[in-house]
């Protein structure tokens, strides 16, 4: 019906590119009523329309952004690196609700209390999720995966205090001692490997 649409699908998500408002709300209720067809129905919630607007889109639209399997796509600021210039443009990065599940991944793991590992330890537990994470999530501006990787690192802070009797209460002090083993070992951790160090507090 729609052939020069282009399209993307995962599972039951999917996204239409549509060149204006109008070919956009033709698509939406062409997909309705065929769905309807096979007793199914769109997403109420999920399901919209939205304006991908750049520097380039003068446009005016209640919806500029959607997510899309742990993305968010919005305008953001970024640098052309030949003009050295800073311009607008719809592109993507790791969304809040992804990284609230990462945040919430690693609280399950309970690292914190779980003196019985050493730092190698959960480096060898860990290390295969975190490189999965900075795989997929931050292929694309892969700052907004600081606050991740931050949330992490103040974990192995509170283990260090619940392991060492020395550093028992002694926030700032633990913090110095996991960043002097991430200046020694650097490649102990995936995140440390790609420099994403502290701040440990």
């Amino acid at each position: 019906m729609f052939p020069n649409v282009p399209w993307c699908r995962y599972a039951d998500d999917g996204l239409v590119h549509c060149r204006t408002e109008h070919e956009a709300q033709a698509i939406k209720a062409a997909l309705a009523a065929r769905l309807a067809e096979c007793h199914l129905e769109l997403h109420p919630d999920k399901t919209r329309i939205v304006y991908c607007k750049d520097g380039s889109r003068k446009g005016t639209y209640p919806t500029i952004k959607f997510d899309f399997l742990g993305y968010t796509f919005r305008p953001r600021v970024v640098k052309n690196r030949k003009r050295n210039s800073l311009f607008v443009s719809f592109t993507p990065a790791v969304s809040a609700a992804a990284l609230k599940a990462m945040r919430q991944k690693t609280r399950r793991q309970n690292f914190r209390n779980r003196s019985n590992l050493s730092l190698n330890d959960i480096a060898r537990i860990y290390n295969p999720v975190l490189r999965g994470w900075l795989e997929y999530y931050g292929r694309f501006r892969p700052s907004a995966m600081y606050a991740v990787l931050r949330h992490f690192n103040c974990t192995l802070v509170a283990w260090a205090m619940r392991k060492y009797k020395r550093l028992k209460g002694h926030k700032t002090r633990a913090a110095l001692f996991i960043e002097s083993i991430a200046k020694r070992q650097p490649n102990l951790f995936v995140h440390w490997q790609r420099g994403i160090v502290g701040p440990f507090a």
